[in-house]
């Protein structure tokens, strides 16, 4: 098992490695940490190491064949300013999946990754 200090890994099956790590990198202040294969790729924001894997990966080939949607899990990303990064991302021609939601705890909204992967924009609250 990892020790508290290493990254938190997340998988992300994609169908193009490439444009995965352009998304990432281009618009949500991700870092490459390894060289893209066209198999595999991996960026880093802060703890979150998000793992990119492409059909031909090792990772994507143990994925059941009944399990090819996108599920309802998502990574979750903090954001100063929600209104502005929607601005960004919207004037980069960027959709969302959904509408700003408000809550006690904040306002979030979700767009996708260019496989449908689900990313949450989340502003917490005011406290």
């Amino acid at each position: 098992m990892t020790t508290p200090d290493e990254l938190a890994s997340v998988r992300y099956i994609v169908d193009d490695v490439a444009a995965a790590v352009h998304f990432y990198t281009t618009h949500l202040g991700f870092t490459l940490h390894t060289n893209p294969a066209p198999a595999f790729a991996d960026v880093v924001r802060g703890p979150l190491r998000l793992l990119l894997s492409g059909p031909a990966s090792s990772g994507a080939r143990a994925t059941p064949d009944d399990a090819t949607a996108p599920g309802r899990n998502r990574i979750h990303l903090i954001v100063d300013d929600l209104d502005t990064e929607i601005d960004q991302l919207r004037a980069a021609g960027l959709s969302f999946r959904s509408d700003v939601i408000a809550g006690p705890g904040g306002r979030q909204i979700l767009l996708t990754d260019p496989a449908g992967n689900l990313i949450e924009l989340f502003e917490p609250a005011p406290r």
